[in-house]
């Protein structure tokens, strides 16, 4: 069975717990700072090189290092204090991006200097993550969990919106303005950090091996439950395909001539889409059926994904994909918080861990498609199969028994000892 407890939102806002305000202010300031040192880097290496080449050397390093790191992070969240792994990587990053400010201020950058300014940076928000993620259960009540979610996924629009933009204006301004910014938000970050009030954990006892070991223990028991295994192939297939269209349509827009302002627009119009369904997925999270909100998702973007095999236009575009956009957060919510309340404490991180591999794994491998599809067909064609597969995907998930068996609107699993892994 599916864990269903009816639960009441409590009357106390979350707005109002000190240690996830801090944890999510926190965290904000770290993703304003890490989009804004995303999107100054390449234009750093380069204004230092002159070479495209290592410019996207750089987004290759950032993200082998976040996947390299991604598995065993999991474990180590799981067998350390999360607070302390949290502080560590933000004053990692801040000591590291500093010393960047250092070597441009001083005119002594160099290539190697910023290849590892990039796998730190990547090691670093692979390791934090999933330390974030199990350590919310902990410092948010199980009622409030997927009003957390929402907000934490609203917090990532909002950082990557605004420190996409912002590193741009910056390093136009500046070379070392981006940089040092960063470098201020994790040191911020850090500090609020450090009032976060996490419960102690029971320590759990660990198989024999070491690290190894535990990670093959993570990953072995989140391929046993059925819900999170089901739930996340469907999720990967979604985002290898949106990835795919994605790309494409960027690339289809270039290839017609359509102006770089234009492209712009279209990805301020996705980001902003993701952001409305974010703010409003706490409410679509109590009002929707948890089945249906989830493959509305699949079945928007069937539905839309033909449209985007006639448009020249990026503004319409824009249009497109924040309407596939909307639903998705909501989505993330429901499936967000049916993981975290189905996996115990001991493997919370590992679990976090292995979903964001596959995520990543997938984006990666739906953007690399891409690229070679566009080498060899029209992107007519290319929007056409993603279409055709997401409709399969689409009834797939409709027609997925463990899915339908999701309670309705407004429940999920809350007490420790009620909830059981779907079957």
């Amino acid at each position: 069975m599916v864990p269903s407890v009816e639960t009441t939102f409590p009357q106390t806002p979350l707005s109002r717990n000190r240690s996830y305000t801090l944890l999510w202010t926190s965290r904000t300031l770290s993703e304003l700072g890490f989009h804004t040192t995303l999107i100054a880097l390449p234009l750093l290496a380069l204004a230092v090189t002159g070479s495209p080449a290592v410019a996207g050397l750089l987004q290759s390093i950032n993200a082998v290092a976040q996947l390299v790191t991604g598995l065993p992070a999991g474990a180590l969240v799981d067998r350390w204090p999360r607070k302390a792994i949290m502080l560590v990587c933000e004053a990692a990053r801040a000591v590291v991006l500093t010393t960047l400010v250092v070597a441009l201020v001083t005119d002594t950058v160099t290539v190697w200097h910023l290849f590892v300014v990039t796998a730190v940076v990547g090691a670093c928000a692979a390791v934090f993550d999933p330390a974030e993620e199990a350590t919310l259960p902990a410092i948010v009540p199980a009622a409030q969990l997927p009003t957390a979610i929402a907000l934490n996924t609203a917090r990532s629009h909002v950082g990557q919106l605004s420190g996409t933009s912002l590193g741009g204006i910056l390093f136009g301004v500046r070379k070392v303005f981006p940089f040092l910014l960063d470098a201020l938000t994790h040191l911020v970050a850090f500090l609020l950090l450090l009032f976060v009030r996490v419960p102690p954990r029971d320590p759990a006892p660990r198989p024999k091996g070491g690290l190894l070991a535990e990670v093959r223990e993570g990953v072995a028991w989140v391929l046993r439950q059925r819900f999170i295994r089901t739930i996340s192939l469907y999720v990967i297939g979604l985002n290898f395909l949106f990835q795919v269209l994605y790309i494409t349509a960027i690339v289809s827009l270039g290839l017609v001539g359509t102006s770089s302002t234009q492209i712009g627009f279209m990805a301020a119009m996705f980001g902003a889409g993701g952001l409305l369904g974010a703010m409003c997925a706490p409410w679509l999270y109590r009002k929707l059926n948890h089945t249906v909100a989830i493959a509305g998702v699949f079945w928007a973007l069937a539905a839309l994904t033909p449209f985007m095999a006639f448009q020249d236009n990026g503004y319409l575009m824009g249009g497109l994909l924040a309407g596939m956009a909307f639903l998705a957060p909501t989505a993330n919510t429901i499936v967000g918080t049916y993981q975290l309340l189905l996996t115990p404490d001991e493997f919370r991180g590992r679990m976090s861990s292995v979903m964001n591999l596959c995520g990543g794994l997938s984006v990666a491998g739906g953007a690399g498609l891409a690229g070679l599809l566009l080498e060899w067909v029209p992107s007519a064609w290319v929007f056409t199969g993603c279409a055709v597969a997401l409709a399969a995907l689409a009834i797939a998930v409709t027609s997925s028994g463990i899915l339908r068996r999701l309670p309705g609107a407004g429940s999920t699993g809350e007490a420790e000892g009620q909830r059981k892994v779907p079957s």
